[in-house]
């Protein structure tokens, strides 16, 4: 299967193109900048920072940045996957990487469906919890993502 993901005409032109592949390659950086950017001082207010801005008002300004950066982040990724996705499946790296980014998602949407968009009822110590999960997952999967363009090299 992976064979063939790696034959499939748009993994193909990806392989050849050095401006295809250097834009889906920037779309998957632009995705995680927006995600990291938004995620990080919305975890550091969940931990207590900047307790003058109202919670509600970052998490209203600042999930949907991070939703929207975790969405490019996933596509973009998905068609750079495609050009080696036989050497990035069997890339312990990659493995831990789409594990922490599983987590980190499951986790962001657990808290928002059990204490709502914009987490009115959520405990501090929940709070502080969620962001500490959020903050490993996500900053562990920038860091491994980085490591792979070293490692397959």
């Amino acid at each position: 299967m992976l064979a063939a993901i790696e034959k499939w005409e748009i993994a193909q032109f990806l392989r050849v193109s050095r401006n295809a592949y250097a834009t889906v390659n920037t779309l998957h950086i632009f995705g995680v900048a927006l995600l990291i950017g938004a995620i990080l001082p919305l975890d550091l207010r969940l931990l207590g920072a900047w307790r003058s801005i109202p919670r509600e008002s970052m998490v209203r300004v600042l999930s949907p940045v991070a939703a929207t950066g975790l969405t490019i982040a996933i596509l973009a990724g998905m068609l750079l996957f495609t050009v080696d996705a036989q050497d990035y499946a069997n890339a312990t790296a990659m493995l831990v990487k789409l594990t922490l980014v599983a987590i980190g998602a499951t986790a962001a949407l657990t808290l928002h469906a059990s204490h709502g968009a914009l987490l009115h009822d959520a405990s501090d110590r929940r709070l502080a919890v969620h962001a500490m999960i959020s903050m490993t997952c996500w900053i562990g999967a920038m860091i491994l993502g980085r490591a792979l363009a070293y490692i397959l090299e």
